[in-house]
């Protein structure tokens, strides 16, 4: 199914969304779960878990390399990025921030290399 649209207890919605709607509208959040669910149905890798909170999403990555995670990350970011231009909804890349959490001390670390919409983040 292309689109937005939600899937509950056997039925699917679909809802082709031309506007947005101002932040803090009563309809607001109800649109935005519709439309926000179809990227969390994106298919992701094996190694990727998303979670979304109200307008934000988290992306977590697993990887044995730095350069594994760049990668994923890269793969990930394409995605979510493709999905925005579908929907017509724009990322506000100064807002995506990369976090890194590892149990290792890295050797040889640096910069980590990943992009949103061809902006380093």
């Amino acid at each position: 199914m292309k689109g937005p649209h939600l899937t509950m207890n056997n039925s699917v919605v679909q809802k082709k969304i031309s506007k947005g709607k101002p932040q803090g509208s009563a309809s607001g959040p109800g649109v935005w779960n519709l439309l926000y669910n179809s990227l969390l149905n994106v298919e992701y890798t094996k190694n990727t878990k998303v979670i979304a909170y109200a307008d934000d999403l988290v992306i977590l990555l697993k990887g044995k390399t730095q350069v594994e995670v760049e990668n994923y990350a890269n793969i990930e970011t394409q995605k979510v990025a493709k999905w925005a231009r579908n929907n017509k909804i724009s990322l506000n890349d100064l807002k995506s921030k990369v976090t890194i959490i590892t149990r290792k001390k890295p050797k040889n670390r640096r910069d980590f290399k990943i992009f949103l919409n061809n902006k380093k983040l």
